[in-house]
C-alpha cells in the first residue's frame, strides 16, 4: 500500500519540496503506525521547507512536526489499532518523517492519546501553536498571574501562538491586549477578545531607558528582539513574560534593572521536548477551560498537501491569520 507525502531534499545547492508517492517499506523504524487524518502548519515548518531554514537535520525528508489520526497497528501496549492520538514536536518533521504525509510510524513515547473533549481535527487547529499558547498561560498561571492585577499583553496576535492565546486569556476573564502589524486585523482580535491593539512599532520600538511605566501584569510573546525588550521595560512590578518564539529576532538587548528593581521575570517556553507527563496536563486544559471559543469558526482555516508550500511561504511572511490546517484524508 502507498501513501502520499511531502518530501523535502537537499543535495548540494539544489532543494526540492514535492508531493510523492511513497511506500510502507519507506516508513522509518517506530512503534506505533498511524493512519494520519489532519496536520498543521507552524512557523518551523515554514523554516522545515526552505534550504536556509536550519531546523531539519538529515534529507530526504517528509516535514510536519504535528500529526493526529487513528492508530493503525502498534507494538506497545499502550496503544490499540483505532485509538485516536496526537503526535507534536520531539524530532517529528525534522529528524524523524512527520507529519505531512497520510501514513506515520512513530515512536511510542512521542504519541499521546488524544484528549476526551477534542477531535482530531480539533486537535490539529491547535496544534504546536495553541500547546504553545496554553503552556505560555499556564506559566504565567503558575508564576501567580491573575485577571485583577492587570492588562496582559499578546504580541504577533495575529499568529498562530498569538490568536490562539488571546482567546485563552480572554475566556479565564483576562483583559487582553493585542500587538500586530496587521491593521486590517483588528476586528478579528476583538471577536477574539482582544480590548485594546497596539501597533507592531509602539511594541518594538528602541529605548534608551532601562525602564518605562509600568504597563502589563504579564506577557504571551512569541516574537522576540525588540519586543521582548519592550516587555521586559514596561512589565509592572512582578509581573513575567513567558517567551516562546523569535519571529522579531534572537537578540534582545535589555539591562539587568527590569529583573531586580521591578522583580520581572522571564519564563522560556518550549513545547518540543515537553515532558510528557506535562504535555498530557497541558493538552487536558486545552480540551477544556483553554479550548478557545471560536477556534474552528473563527481562527482555523484549511489546505491540502498541494496548499503546504504557499502557506509555509506566507507565514514565514508573516501573513498568515490564526492557524491552518492540512486535511489528508
Amino acid at each position: 500500500m502507498g501513501y502520499r507525502a511531502i518530501v523535502i531534499d537537499k543535495q548540494g545547492e539544489e532543494f526540492s519540496v514535492a508531493v510523492k508517492e511513497l511506500s510502507e517499506a519507506e516508513l522509518p523504524a517506530g512503534d506505533v503506525t498511524i493512519n494520519v487524518e489532519w496536520s498543521s502548519i507552524n512557523y518551523k515548518d515554514g523554516l522545515a521547507l526552505t534550504p536556509t531554514g536550519r531546523v531539519v537535520r538529515s534529507y530526504p525528508m517528509v516535514p510536519g512536526v504535528d500529526l493526529a489520526g487513528t492508530v493503525r497497528e502498534s507494538t506497545d501496549s499502550r496503544f490499540s489499532p483505532g485509538d485516536s492520538v496526537v503526535v507534536t514536536g520531539y524530532d517529528v518533521g525534522v529528524a524523524h518523517p512527520g507529519g505531512f504525509a497520510e501514513l506515520a510510524r512513530i515512536p511510542a513515547g512521542w504519541v499521546m492519546p488524544l484528549p476526551k473533549g477534542l477531535t482530531t481535527k480539533e486537535a490539529m487547529a491547535l496544534g504546536t501553536a495553541g500547546m504553545t499558547a496554553a503552556m505560555s498561560v499556564m506559566a504565567l498561571e503558575h508564576h501567580g498571574l491573575r485577571p485583577d492585577q492587570g492588562p496582559v499583553l499578546v504580541t504577533g496576535s495575529t499568529g498562530g501562538v498569538g490568536s490562539t492565546a488571546v482567546s485563552m486569556l480572554a475566556q479565564l476573564g483576562y483583559t487582553v491586549a493585542a500587538s500586530t502589524g496587521k491593521e486590517s486585523e483588528h476586528a478579528f482580535l476583538r471577536d477574539l477578545g482582544a480590548t485594546e491593539i497596539l501597533s507592531r512599532e509602539d511594541v518594538s520600538a528602541e529605548s534608551a531607558r532601562p525602564m518605562e511605566g509600568e504597563r502589563w501584569a504579564g506577557a504571551v510573546d512569541p516574537v522576540g528582539g525588540a519586543t521582548t525588550a519592550y516587555l521586559v521595560r514596561t512589565m509592572k512590578y512582578g509581573g513575567s513574560i513567558a517567551l516562546s518564539g523569535l519571529t522579531g529576532g534572537g537578540t534582545v538587548n535589555t539591562t539587568v534593572y527590569p529583573f531586580i528593581v521591578r522583580g520581572v521575570s522571564l519564563l522560556g517556553i518550549d513545547s518540543v521536548f515537553c515532558p510528557m507527563p506535562k504535555r498530557i496536563a497541558v493538552w487536558e486544559r486545552l480540551a477544556s477551560d483553554l479550548k478557545p471559543h471560536g477556534l474552528m469558526e473563527s481562527i482555523a482555516v484549511e489546505t491540502d498537501l498541494e496548499g503546504v508550500r504557499a502557506v509555509c511561504t506566507e507565514i514565514l511572511g508573516g501573513k498568515v491569520r490564526g492557524r491552518t490546517l492540512v486535511r489528508l484524508r
